[in-house]
């Protein structure tokens, strides 16, 4: 009696580089984990500026757990090369750093502008406590920049604040330290300086 074989067949879906290479995608094809069928795209990106046989070689190239992070790495680059053939990925990172450095100053002016109040306030808070009075609280500008602040009496409120990074590409947040305190125009506890003029306001 002749034996009988049954024949397991196999289906592998093409990874996205065997399907744009238009050739059969064997089990242990080197670029089917790290370009699944759905992104054809990315690999025809980087074929376009690094070609697949020196993709294929850097894979090889790199330890394992470092291949996912070598392909993102790849795409990156040849999409941003795509968008600017001149100047690539270094184009896009230096509008984000111009980003950042404008961002930087506006939060400086930002703090000098609140330190600069801060002063002005105790200024006028320490004429009331002596005695004297004051009509208003002076304009930022109106303060000496000589002028000498303890950083530890600027009520929390107006103190300045801090650049964050979210870990986003160009996307920053400004963040200040909470405080319960309200503020001098809100305190109830604050004598009224701007006198029998405030009222009417």
């Amino acid at each position: 009696m002749a034996a009988s074989f049954k024949v397991v067949q196999y289906n592998y879906s093409p990874c996205a580089a065997c399907k744009f290479l238009k050739r059969k995608c064997q089990p242990d094809c080197n670029f089917a984990p790290y370009f699944p069928p759905e992104e054809l795209q990315n690999f025809i990106s980087v074929h376009k500026i690094f070609g697949a046989t020196r993709v294929s070689k850097l894979l090889n190239e790199v330890l394992p757990h470092q291949r996912h992070e070598t392909v993102s790495s790849l795409v990156c680059e040849a999409q941003a090369r795509l968008r600017d053939p001149v100047y690539g990925s270094f184009g896009a990172i230096s509008i984000l750093q111009l980003q950042v450095e404008r961002l930087q100053k506006e939060l400086d002016e930002a703090n000098a502008e609140l330190v600069n109040y801060a002063c002005g306030y105790n200024h006028c808070c320490c004429h009331l406590d002596t005695g004297g009075t004051t009509a208003a609280l002076p304009a930022p500008s109106a303060v000496p920049e000589n002028s000498m602040c303890d950083y530890a009496q600027i009520p929390p409120q107006i103190r300045p604040v801090d650049l964050i990074d979210t870990g986003e590409a160009g996307v920053f947040n400004y963040y200040q330290t909470p405080s319960s305190s309200t503020f001098p125009w809100n305190d109830t506890n604050v004598p009224n300086l701007g006198g029998a003029a405030g009222q009417g306001l």
